[in-house]
């Protein structure tokens, strides 16, 4: 056995293998692949192989599309046939709600080139009869996907693997990690049979490897252990059923009927596809436990768990319902086997937290659709510094540090559950909650606040009525205009007409310092850096010259500065600023780096009255001038004090309109919020959620991260020249120019439907059909009084009155781009002074 590989992938399955052949294909020498059992042992073994397309994911769709592309060429290059069936896939739809639903999927599966179709009811029944279809509003079909043997997929990408030079070594089970500073030094135990079980033999050896990367599926916990961190996969329990040959599916096919596409009523919670004549169906059941929590027990092997078939009695009548030939129809087999899953049923995918060189792929609950894109993203990721696509959304740092076994495997099983409930845009799901909360949690509460989870912590979303019913929240979630809509309407409408409170304590917040900390920071962000008591904004970049993290920065002093990004992603920007700090301090001196996060609380005020507000509170030897332009200008930071809460207050304002950011001691912040409501009350203050605010920051064409920056894109692309310093140098900069400019990004206001507004994933046109691209962030203009959406278009298109479409709902509406800004362009009532 090799003892020196530039890449070690560990793991066999069908993620693991399509890993180490990517890598090979991607032009690396030197990969090895290890499984402690046989290949396909894991949860390979026990898949039922569906492919199916469908994800409201922009990342995962490529994803799927790329692996569904992919396995159809395995046979060719290998001379193994990958048992792929190509019988397509038909999502039926029980209500209105659920056909809403696949519209707004279709959008996202339209700007990633997926063929789909619509079919009605009768459409459905002629084309498979033994169906029943009176009770459904129609379905979407997909005709280019399907099912594939788990088996023979992974063994044809192995061929693959091996016939470019990859080496895979079974038997071995990983026993430790050791990172050198330059390498790992993995340790390693050969397996052997005793009584049934694999065990560690005493042959032992060292394999030292430039990169590795972990795909040990269910196995994920003790992977976590060995390397100090934590990893939200945990395998929660998937059965399904097999039954004997269906007489009437029998005659069908004799007679000459095609096979059934893989069925899917989402409404009934279940799949089913046929299989040597019968059906075989696979439920997405309440109450599926997780499983291995702390580990897989040694003696588990390719094994499963009795099976429960009280707990899907319920699915197996509905398959009954729909297909009522199968109601005479026995069981042949029954599998109950460990799905991983992790809190959002996203995988991870990518570095691994605090560790260099170290690539996690796991938490896969669609390993099969999913295996052959992971394997390419990964590996571009890998080799190039950078994928194609945004895979930010995929990240493993998107949990962090304060995440638990028992919240991981409360969070799978409530992903499990929702793999079929609808999938609203404004869905916010329960399990785990409250968690992280602020401190005014309770008074928010008290007041209406409808919360949302970010990073764990309770956000508010909107403020409903104070005395509405436990599961209001849920009852307002829509396709359409929910029944939060009128709420968000009203919140934005005091921002823009008098005053408004945001609770944005949830922003992550870092703190720079140190002597090497100015120059660090000049080279680790593209804009110039502000002087002493000034903020700017800024993007650190990724070495392919995307976007990797917004900051707002504000220089404490000559050497400290406070940044403040994005609330969903502390772990995610805090690893990679830690990593980056690390790699410059030799050349450029002692740089530190704290995340402050749960020491600041933050109040956001915003509109025409908050100097008002903040004025019948400032303490101040001269108060009357303290918040003035001349003493407080726009885009500055000072310390003020408001009552008896000292405040590092920021001039800025996400809502496009007067205001300060209230950072805040997070021990005094329930102080401040009772003072803040006692003075905002003559002045009509209104408390705000996020929703209104991505609304109003949309009227201002502010990029968001995670919607229009990302790591597919430059900062230039996200037409921000005026956020970037081209006469320094700074990390990705040759690179970003490289990319020239491939697309930009615009403001479009929409004349759409008057029950809808965007959500941010639906694609552009010109008039005469050419797709020219897609939205990435949408909403509601209180300002123009309709639809406003941002995105990226062709360059020769990012022009203002470009007149376009965008699909909403099926229909195309016509839109128009805006002047960047088209709110307030000229920023006059933020510079307002006072």
């Amino acid at each position: 056995m090799k003892t020196h590989v530039k890449a070690l992938v560990v793991g066999g399955g069908a993620v693991g293998t399509s890993i180490a052949y990517h890598l090979a294909r991607h032009g690396w020498d030197e990969v090895m692949l290890l499984e402690r059992d046989e290949l396909t042992s894991g949860s390979t073994w026990h898949a039922a192989g569906l492919l199916p397309y469908f994800n409201m994911s922009y990342a995962t769709t490529h994803i799927h599309d790329y692996s569904i592309r992919f396995y159809k060429t395995l046979e060719a290059e290998t001379g193994l046939n990958a048992g792929f069936s190509v019988v397509g896939n038909l999502r039926m739809a029980q209500s209105k709600a659920r056909m809403d639903e696949y519209l707004l999927y279709a959008t996202t599966a339209e700007t990633c080139d997926v063929p789909f179709e619509w079919l009605t009811p009768s459409e459905i029944k002629a084309r498979w009869p033994l169906l029943r279809t009176e009770d459904l509003e129609g379905a979407i079909y997909h005709p280019t996907d399907g099912y594939i043997n788990p088996a023979d997929v992974t063994m044809a990408m192995a061929k693959g693997a091996r016939q470019r030079g990859v080496t895979i070594e079974r038997k071995w089970q990983v026993d430790g990690y050791e990172w050198t500073g330059a390498e790992w030094r993995v340790s390693v135990s050969k397996m052997v049979e005793k009584g049934g079980n694999l065990v560690p033999s005493e042959e032992t050896a060292v394999i030292t490897a430039e990169h590795v990367v972990t795909a040990t599926g269910n196995h994920a916990q003790r992977t976590a252990r060995m390397l100090g961190i934590k990893i939200p996969a945990i395998p929660v329990e998937h059965q399904y059923i097999v039954t004997e040959p269906d007489p009437a599916l029998v005659a069908y096919r004799r007679e000459g009927g095609g096979e059934h596409p893989v069925l899917r009523d989402a409404d009934a919670k279940w799949y089913v596809r046929e299989e040597r004549g019968g059906w075989i169906l696979g439920p997405y059941e309440r109450n599926a436990p997780a499983r291995f929590e702390y580990g897989v027990p040694d003696s588990f092997r390719a094994d499963l768990f009795p099976l429960d078939l009280e707990r899907i009695e319920e699915e197996y009548m509905s398959m009954i319902h729909r297909i009522p030939s199968s109601e005479e129809v026995g069981l042949k087999d029954d599998y109950n086997g460990p799905i991983c899953y992790t809190p959002d049923g996203n995988p991870l995918i990518g570095p691994a937290p605090g560790l260099r060189n170290m690539w996690l792929a796991e938490g896969f609950s669609f390993g099969i659709t999913a295996a052959g894109g992971a394997g390419e993203y990964l590996a571009q990721m890998m080799v190039a510094g950078e994928a194609e696509i945004d895979m930010a959304s995929l990240d493993p740092k998107r949990y962090g540090d304060w995440m638990t076994t028992d919240y991981a495997a409360r969070k799978n099983e409530e992903a499990y559950e929702h793999v079929y409930i609808l999938h609203h845009p404004d869905e916010e799901r329960p399990a785990c909650r409250p968690l992280r909360t602020a401190p005014v949690y309770d008074r928010q509460k008290a007041r209406g606040a409808q919360f949302g989870q970010v990073n764990g912590w309770e956000r508010p979303n909107y403020y409903g009525s104070a005395e509405a019913e436990e599961d209001f929240d849920h009852a307002a979630r829509s396709f359409r205009r929910g029944g939060w809509w009128d709420y968000a309407r009203t919140e934005a409408e005091a921002i823009r007409n008098g005053v408004g409170l945001i609770d944005a304590t949830a922003f992550t917040k870092h703190l720079v310092k140190g002597p090497g900390a100015a120059a660090f920071m000049d080279w680790f962000t593209c804009n110039r850096l502000p002087k002493t008591g000034r903020i700017n904004l800024t993007y650190a970049l990724t070495g392919a010259g995307t976007t990797r993290t917004e900051y707002t920065v504000v220089r404490l002093a000559e050497d400290s500065f406070y940044l403040v990004s994005a609330g969903a992603w502390t772990g995610y920007d805090g690893d990679y600023l830690r990593k980056a700090a690390e790699d410059r301090r030799e050349e450029l001196g002692w740089i530190e780096v704290q995340d402050v996060t749960t020491q600041w609380g933050v109040f956001a005020v915003a509109g025409p009255k908050s100097r008002d507000l903040l004025g019948a509170l400032v303490k101040d030897a001269d108060p009357a001038t303290v918040l003035s332009n001349k003493r407080f200008p726009w885009l500055s930071c000072r310390d003020i004090e408001l009552g008896m809460v000292p405040v590092r207050a920021i001039r800025v304002a996400y809502t496009g309109e007067l205001g300060w950011e209230l950072h805040h001691p997070i021990e005094m912040q329930t102080h401040l919020w009772d003072r803040l409501m006692e003075a905002g009350e003559p002045l009509g203050l209104k408390l705000v959620g996020a929703r209104a605010q991505n609304w109003l920051r949309q009227e201002k064409s502010y990029r968001a991260f995670g919607h229009e920056l990302g790591r597919d894109a430059t900062p230039l692309e996200a037409d921000l020249p005026r956020f970037v310093d081209l006469s320094k140098e700074f990390h990705g900069k040759a690179e970003m120019q490289a990319k020239g400019i491939r697309s930009r990004c615009v403001t479009v206001l929409i004349d759409g439907p008057s029950d809808a507004d965007p959500w941010g994933r639906e694609a552009l046109y010109l008039g005469d059909g050419t797709r020219v691209g897609r939205l990435t962030s949408g909403g509601y203009s209180v300002a123009f009084g309709k639809s406003i959406g941002m995105g990226y278009v062709r360059p020769d298109l990012a022009k203002a009155g470009q007149a376009l479409q965008v699909r909403m709902l099926g229909q195309l509406w016509d839109a128009v781009v805006t002047e960047d800004s088209p709110y307030d362009p000229e920023n006059a009532r933020i510079r307002q002074d006072g």
